[in-house]
């Protein structure tokens, strides 16, 4: 039997306290169901520095745990350059946060960079490429954001496999 080693993905929004934690959630619970929990080493990570430390949002805590998915444990984490070489995937939730990471990868970092509903596939049949941010919103933006990333996060579970 040969051993593999995980498939490491990052998800990166702007400050780590709503959008990556909730797809990091999200898809480490859909591997846990699934029985593939072994097969992926999940992490999130913001482009900013703000948060680092803290638990996500309240409000995604909240909206994420009425859906069977745990965040309390998550806290915010700034993106570093070591990130460029431990992941294998680097997923951004905006095309900003793209642009950011396009910027500050090392020439010689091996992750694959991509926004998150684009890889997923999900971009031409929502006709947006990005996981809008509902920090400024109400329940029903928390929500939408959930109901997407659930998507996308069955879709990315398929593909990795």
């Amino acid at each position: 039997m040969i051993a593999t080693r995980p498939t490491s993905v990052l998800f990166v929004c702007l400050g780590n306290i709503c959008r990556s934690p909730l797809a990091e959630g999200v898809l480490r619970h859909k591997a846990e169901e699934n029985g593939l929990a072994e097969q992926f080493l999940l992490d999130s990570a913001g482009i900013g520095a703000w948060h680092v430390g803290n638990p996500p949002d309240r409000r995604m805590v909240a909206t994420a745990h009425s859906h069977g998915t745990d965040l309390s444990r998550l806290r915010a984490r700034q993106i570093g350059l070591e990130d460029y070489y431990a992941f294998d995937l680097i997923l951004a939730l905006d095309r900003n946060n793209l642009a950011d990471l396009r910027k500050s990868q090392p020439r010689d970092g091996t992750a694959e960079l991509a926004l998150y509903l684009d890889y997923c596939g999900l971009s031409q049949r929502l006709g947006f490429n990005e996981v809008p941010d509902p920090y400024y919103g109400g329940r029903d933006a928390f929500e939408d954001v959930y109901q997407m990333v659930d998507e996308a996060s069955d879709i990315l579970l398929q593909k990795l496999r």
